[in-house]
């Protein structure tokens, strides 16, 4: 059975739910700002958000930085359907970042609680997308088979943190800690303490 990422999903996941408390979003968004600011020694510019849903990042984003350009990606037809034009989100899957580069590469990339959902053919097809469309630090929120957490089970792929760790690395990916990750071109700036 395939997964719908429709109204009546949103709704129940992203609306219905206390575990989409919107000061846990804030402060989730002012941690990857802040650690992506720490590590360009400047402003955040410009996001992107793949699997962005409805864009639920983009306002808590611009009341911290106005200026910012925002870039939203998902598969739901529904989501962009709705909101699209208006918080700049558009269609496509996750394993279109192989040959999609809608932009250059940014301060922040967010792909936030998506990859544990990804058949492991579509995930290792678009990952080197995100490493060359990754400018500072990627925001990349994955739970593991190590983890329990609260939220939609459905689909969800048991991969050990391990086998992330490998794959991000084999990107140019440096872990930060707290689901941040230095793009391969900032790769020897970080020092051994800031390394996770």
């Amino acid at each position: 059975m395939t997964k719908t990422y429709d109204r009546r999903y949103f709704d129940h996941w992203y609306r219905d739910r206390a575990i989409h408390d919107p000061k846990r979003l804030a402060r989730k968004i002012a941690l990857a700002v802040a650690v992506a600011e720490h590590h360009l020694e400047r402003p955040v510019r410009t996001v992107l958000d793949i699997g962005c849903g409805e864009g639920a990042w983009r306002a808590p984003l611009l009341k911290l930085r106005p200026k910012l350009h925002y870039l939203g990606f998902d598969s739901s037809e529904y989501a962009i359907a709705r909101h699209g034009p208006r918080r700049n989100l558009h269609l496509a899957r996750f394993a279109d970042f192989e040959w999609l580069r809608p932009c250059a590469p940014v301060d922040l990339l967010v792909c936030a609680d998506v990859l544990h959902y990804l058949p492991t053919r579509e995930l290792v097809r678009g990952l080197p997308g995100l490493a060359e469309l990754c400018g500072g630090v990627a925001f990349l929120e994955t739970f593991t088979a190590e983890d329990e957490f609260e939220g939609d089970t459905e689909g969800f792929q048991r991969r050990k943190a391990l086998w992330y760790r490998r794959r991000l690395e084999d990107q140019g990916f440096t872990a930060l800690g707290s689901h941040c990750w230095l793009a391969p071109a900032l790769a020897g700036s970080a020092s051994a303490l800031e390394r996770a």
